[in-house]
């Protein structure tokens, strides 16, 4: 209930104080599983993209950080998010996220692992490749390219469903393969609405 008055409650504010276009619509699936990957420049990104897919749930992997501030942590827990140990391999955000996915729900999650505020995209982690390979469920990368200011258009780029078919032990050469390739999806989707 929480979740659908919250996702609501900012589809009305983004009509009201951005205009937000959608390039790519065709390319979000009717139904889960999969998982989503962003770009990450904003605090508005993860609500942004809860409206831009609003005919589904989306469960968010954030920062632990988040879930202790009084209130948000509150809030965040019960619109699905769950928490995890950035710069480490948190095995537990690993088995939930894989749960989700197991489930038919959608994944949504930041390869970067925080806000980048240059124009470049971040060095990713490998969450979202090992995520993927384990589950072999395909990925849709997302960029977003939010304006200097609000009453101007935020551009929504999404692209063309990624799919891992690695067999065997996931190594290392592998995961750093499957990032690059998932940072390269993202640059492509940047390309569609100008920002390459």
């Amino acid at each position: 209930m929480l979740y659908k008055v919250l996702r609501w409650v900012f589809i009305v504010f983004f009509k009201i104080f951005y205009d937000v276009q959608i390039y790519g619509a065709d390319n979000i699936p009717s139904s889960g599983p999969y998982i989503i990957c962003s770009n990450h420049t904003s605090w508005f990104d993860p609500p942004l993209i809860g409206c831009v897919f609003s005919k589904n749930k989306l469960c968010f992997m954030a920062k632990e950080e988040l879930f202790r501030v009084f209130i948000l942590g509150y809030i965040i827990k019960r619109i699905y998010a769950f928490p995890v140990k950035r710069n480490t391999a948190d095995r537990a955000a690993i088995r939930r996220a894989l749960q989700i996915l197991d489930q038919g729900d959608i994944l949504a999650l930041f390869p970067e692992g925080t806000r980048i505020r240059t124009k470049e995209l971040g060095k990713p982690h490998h969450g979202a490749a090992l995520i993927a390979l384990k589950s072999k469920k395909p990925i849709i990368p997302v960029f977003i390219k939010w304006p200097p200011h609000i009453f101007m258009p935020v551009k929504v780029g999404i692209g063309s469903l990624i799919f891992f078919e690695e067999e065997g032990k996931i190594k290392s050469k592998i995961l750093e393969k499957a990032s690059q390739k998932i940072m390269e999806e993202l640059k492509k989707a940047a390309a569609n609405i100008g920002e390459a």
